[in-house]
């Protein structure tokens, strides 16, 4: 390839077998771009999780000169080198990670390079565990878990009490936030019967059967109504702790809480107390202010918790919508088209 070539770099092998590049999306992916481009795929693998991390020495050789960047995340080192480089500047970036929040470093924030990621990706996969976070509670199953693993037969939870074994239908789903995760599960609850309450910043509508509420008033109302609250605001400054002891303290004594967001918007030390005075039903937790959580938490023993280790996301159908969206970026990129899922700068996501 001539050295004038337009080029772009392919850095999405992850170390976790099933969030690394398959072949044939690879393959589908380089033959978006027109011949005279030179596309190059890094063999060297990364690590995905969270906002995506890590700069292989093969990566900062591919990527220099580089006028498409598609990778997990952006860390700074590496986009200081694309852009103090030579030849074709940066222009897009896109990262197969939904979260920015590590990427929003000053240059890159300060620059024009347009940043795109994955949001909407991962919703229908993210959607489906919180329904199943809801499930194992409104069913009583963190019971049953618990009485198989000592080998007992116990029915008695569930007779002595009616906040044990309960149905979704008729039941009020809060949604802190209503972007691609949040409208997915509303889709989901509201065909099972659920009431369907959102907040969310901004004024648009809400899909069908969604109550879409505004302002701090609005989210009062949500912290009181909800019998589920399901946490799906990106991680920014202005959602860090967002729900403290005194939001807890305005929910339903059996209203049960998931959070498949960021980690740092609830105040872990304030959910411990409300779960450990049983004023909460539960609390289903993908995410962690510390990730691994250490294992001096309490929330590991805590009987009204569920935990899975950030693994919401995950599904064997990941490369089947990521490629449809890198793909169809490529095209509006090389006809000067507008972007989907370009992150705002200024928000963070």
């Amino acid at each position: 390839m001539s050295s004038r070539s337009r080029r772009a770099v392919l850095n999405l092998r992850d170390v976790r077998p099933i969030w690394a590049i398959p072949p044939d999306a690879a393959d589908a992916i380089v033959a978006a771009f027109p011949a005279d481009w030179e596309v190059t795929i890094v063999a060297a693998a990364v690590d995905g999780r969270g906002d995506g991390s890590g700069v292989t020495k093969e990566a900062m050789l591919a990527a220099r000169g580089s006028e498409v960047y598609l990778g997990f995340g952006l860390p700074r080192e590496l986009f200081i080198a694309m852009t103090a480089s030579g030849g074709a500047r940066l222009r897009w970036a896109h990262t197969g990670t939904a979260g920015v929040g590590s990427l929003l470093y000053p240059e890159l924030r300060s620059s024009d390079i347009i940043l795109t990621n994955s949001a909407g990706i991962h919703a229908p996969a993210i959607a489906e565990t919180a329904l199943a976070m809801m499930l194992h509670f409104a069913r009583g199953l963190d019971h049953a878990v618990r009485s198989q693993a000592r080998g007992e037969w116990q029915p008695g939870p569930f007779e002595a009490s009616r906040t044990v074994a309960r149905e979704l239908a008729g039941a009020t789903l809060g949604l802190l936030g209503l972007g691609g995760i949040g409208s997915e599960l509303a889709r989901r609850a509201h065909a099972l019967g659920m009431t369907v309450t959102a907040v969310r910043r901004t004024d648009a509508p809400g899909p069908p059967g969604v109550r879409v509420l505004h302002g701090d008033g609005g989210f009062d109302t949500l912290l009181h109504q909800s019998d589920y609250l399901v946490v799906t605001v990106p991680g920014t400054a202005q959602t860090r702790s967002m729900i403290g002891a005194a939001e807890l303290a305005r929910m339903k004594p059996d209203a049960v809480i998931v959070n498949v967001a960021r980690g740092e918007i609830i105040d872990e030390d304030a959910l411990v107390a409300a779960l450990r005075g049983n004023r909460l039903r539960g609390a289903a937790l993908d995410v962690f202010r510390n990730e691994p959580l250490p294992r001096s938490s309490p929330l590991w023993s805590l009987p009204n918790v569920l935990i899975t280790p950030h693994v919401s996301a995950t599904t064997a159908r990941f490369w089947e919508r990521e490629t449809e969206l890198i793909v169809d970026n490529v095209a509006r990129y090389l006809e000067d088209r507008p972007l989907r899922n370009v992150v705002d700068k200024t928000h963070g996501y």
